[in-house]
């Protein structure tokens, strides 16, 4: 039987357990190999399905299974397939469900408990899945299951070193959690429960109960105002006058962790609210955001207590930041497994990952994040800025691509579940069929005219479709944008172009890709005509977006083509109303007022007092 791992083995094999995957140890549970497996009998036999899914319509469970591939966040079907594995009593049904779960919610400390729970008595399949489980679980409930077990399948005076490396094990990666003050208790009763024959031997004993007590009472645990009571009474009861002196020196980190629990119970308290009252096991599964008030409440006081802990305030050394980074690591691990479908949570933990050194496991991170949220324009871009740097050119289009053919379809079927009014239309097809309006401008349609996309406009007052609509599509204008970006850099301004092809084709892709592309050609190939043409064709399809029209007369100003300008202003300004047409009046009176002779200047005030005849005096210095 080989011997259970040191604190050495425990915390020195960081490469096995990167991210948030789910990583196997061959050394992680050798604890568990001093189990005398004899004694517990034969492990369960898997047992082949006897059912002909040939013959028979499908069963509850498999249509339930089928659901949750296509509908993997049904929080609710999770747990009615978990209660049909679990009422059918058929062991392998059991594994395959909460294997299913786990592959849906790595880490989750709820559903691995449920799972240990169904095999406790099965000492070769128990070790299996501590095995899987442990090494990146920040769960004090998890360990401390390990521990009950490994100390319920070892007894004897022969398996104390057994117990006691777990115990080290155990706190090596959880010891710094504030609910792991129970660990540390118990450990510290195992200890004291040692037999001693010698004073050799008690005096081996004092100095690990000392050194287990001066670690405890430096942390921010639950109990460590009993702990240190504890410690107190136990120095005394050894030596008054030594007991005063290690006192006093372990007074300033003791006071300073006070300090911190006092700070971390109030971070926390919002975070970890109390399950509702249920008659089943407590499962934790996490729902995809709502964007509700409470939603985002919940995101910033997660993001402010990751910020708080990144900040060190138990003031930890610069010689001891193994256990600051330590502390850190777990607390984000919580994080991405509390907060799974919170894309800014994933990348904050990336992003400190990498900050310390840890590149390999931040990447990892990143990988698990977009496992979790494969739409999320902020992994996507962060994982091809990773591949940019390392020269893969290829991939870095694959991850575009791939994240351009995602929220494509998230765009469908928005729209055809809301069935949006004044959808956008193909720029092959309508867009170039558009009514021309006054005074002959392409695209002012009224479908053009009813849009919402212009950022001017009040937001709230557009149907939550409409406006959910706009949202998405102007995420998806910044994924080609970005796209863009990259092939100019990485392939020079024809693979831009080429992006930007594909773009116009598509008829989700909102102005500012018509902006962005325009201002690319502008500064990077210095070619004022090209980019005056992608305007001329961008304002075709989005004539009537105010914020278009706007960016297009602030470069021409910008380029000293006050001819152009000025033809652009007129041509749009009449057909559009008032109340949206604002900030293009605006726009166009600062650069008459600026640089525009006096008699044009008094035209245009004129003209300003026709068209908002009750609305404030533009001044502009």
């Amino acid at each position: 039987m080989a011997e259970p791992p040191t604190t050495v083995d425990a915390t020195e094999n960081p490469e096995n357990h990167p991210g948030d995957a789910t990583q196997p140890s061959d050394e992680i549970l050798a604890a568990l190999h001093a189990v005398n497996t004899e004694t517990h009998g034969p492990t369960v036999e898997q047992q082949p399905s006897q059912t002909s899914q040939n013959e028979l319509p499908p069963s509850e469970y498999e249509l339930v299974k089928q659901h949750l591939k296509d509908n993997p966040q049904d929080n609710d079907q999770w747990r009615r397939l978990i209660d049909i594995a679990e009422e059918s009593e058929d062991v392998e049904r059991i594994k395959e469900t909460y294997d299913l779960l786990l592959e849906q919610f790595p880490n989750n400390s709820s559903a691995q408990l449920s799972y240990l729970q169904h095999f406790s008595t099965d000492p070769q399949y128990s070790q299996t899945l501590f095995t899987r489980f442990l090494w990146s679980s920040p769960s004090v409930d998890l360990w401390t299951f390990y521990l009950t077990y490994v100390r319920r399948v070892n007894v004897g005076p022969a398996a104390r070193g057994v117990i006691q490396k777990s115990y080290e094990f155990a706190l090596a990666h959880i010891g710094h959690d504030k609910d792991s003050g129970s660990i540390w208790s118990d450990y510290i009763e195992f200890l004291k429960a040692g037999e001693t024959s010698s004073t050799w031997e008690e005096q081996q004993k004092m100095d690990a109960l000392r050194k287990v007590y001066h670690r405890a009472v430096q942390i921010p645990l639950d109990n460590v105002e009993r702990l240190w009571q504890d410690l107190e009474a136990f120095e005394i009861s050894l030596n008054r006058i030594t007991a005063k002196k290690f006192m006093a020196d372990l007074s300033p980190s003791h006071m300073q962790a006070r300090t911190v629990l006092r700070q971390l119970q109030k971070h926390l308290g919002p975070l970890f609210p109390p399950l509702a009252p249920s008659s089943r096991r407590p499962l934790y599964l996490p729902s995809p955001p709502s964007f509700s008030p409470p939603d985002r409440a919940l995101v910033g006081a997660w993001k402010a207590y990751l910020k708080w802990e990144e900040s060190n305030p138990l003031e930890i050394e610069e010689k001891d930041k193994a256990s600051l980074i330590t502390r850190i690591q777990s607390v984000y691990r919580k994080a991405v497994i509390r907060m799974r479908y919170y894309s800014e949570i994933w990348f904050m933990a990336y992003s400190w990952t990498a900050s310390v050194g840890k590149d390999d496991e931040a990447l990892s991170i990143l990988k698990a994040g977009l496992k979790a949220n494969p739409s999320s324009p902020l992994l996507n871009f962060a994982y091809a800025e990773v591949l940019e740097a390392k020269g893969d050119v290829k991939a870095v289009h694959e991850v575009y691509g791939q994240l351009l053919t995602l929220l494509q379809k998230a765009l469908e079927s928005l729209e055809a579940a809301n069935k949006v009014p004044n959808s956008p239309t193909s720029p092959s097809g309508d867009a170039q069929n558009a009514s021309t309006v006054g005074n002959g401008v392409p695209g002012l349609s009224d479908a053009g005219l009813n849009s919402n996309n212009s950022s001017f406009s009040t937001d709230d007052s557009k149907p939550p479709n409409v406006k959910e609509m706009n949202e998405r599509r102007s995420e998806y204008g910044v994924v080609y944008i970005m796209y863009m970006r990259f092939a100019r850099r990485a392939e020079e301004i024809k693979s831009a172009r080429a992006v930007f092809q594909r773009a116009r084709k598509d008829r989700w892709v909102p102005w500012e890709v018509y902006d962005a592309s325009a201002l690319m050609e502008y500064h990077c190939s210095h070619q004022t005509d090209v980019s005056l043409r992608i305007y001329e064709k961008g304002l075709e399809l989005f004539g009537s977006e105010v914020e278009f029209v706007h960016r297009y007369l602030t470069f021409l100003i910008s380029i000293n083509d006050d001819n152009n300008a000025r033809a652009l202003f007129e041509r749009v300004i009449g057909n559009l109303p008032a109340d949206r047409a604002r900030p293009l009046w605006e726009r166009w009176a600062r650069y008459e007022y600026q640089y525009g002779e006096l008699e044009a200047v008094q035209k245009l005030e004129k003209r300003i007092a026709e068209v908002y005849p009750n609305g404030s005096v533009f001044i502009f210095l």
